[in-house]
């Protein structure tokens, strides 16, 4: 089973932001940390769990625990549904991703918890241009 946390962190609304993933398959433990450019808080979320799914797609993984600090992200999985409009295709894409998995869990996660968060901050910093501020 993959254990996989996410997360999306933004300088503003919109700001320069980022997405972190931490990725555990038993022993061994990937990070990954993403630039994302200009981006609000919730589409850096949304990004990161498709990003996500994306890595596992490309291990060929068949059980998936996904966890995020972002009720948002983990309601609208659950539910299958947004009423904000300009995040229905990234939720779009995590629910089509989502769906080539055997297994696939969502688990919403308090943000102390969050082995990513640290890898979305980092994240920002990677944007270019950021440096020049």
């Amino acid at each position: 089973m993959f254990e996989v946390y996410t997360d999306g962190a933004s300088t503003g609304s919109p700001g320069w932001a980022g997405a972190g993933v931490f990725v555990k398959d038993g022993n061994h433990v990937e990070r990954h940390s993403f630039p994302l450019g200009m981006k609000d808080t919730h589409e850096a979320e949304f990004i990161a769990v498709i990003k996500a799914l994306r890595l596992l797609k490309d291990k060929q993984a068949a059980t998936v625990s996904l966890r995020s600090d972002s009720q948002t992200v983990v309601q609208s999985i659950e539910k299958e549904y947004i009423h904000k409009e300009a995040y229905k295709p990234l939720l779009d894409e995590i629910l089509k991703l989502s769906k080539e998995f055997p297994l696939f869990f969502v688990k919403w996660i308090p943000s102390k918890e969050n082995r990513a968060d640290s890898l979305a901050r980092e994240g920002i910093q990677k944007n270019e241009g950021k440096q020049n501020e």
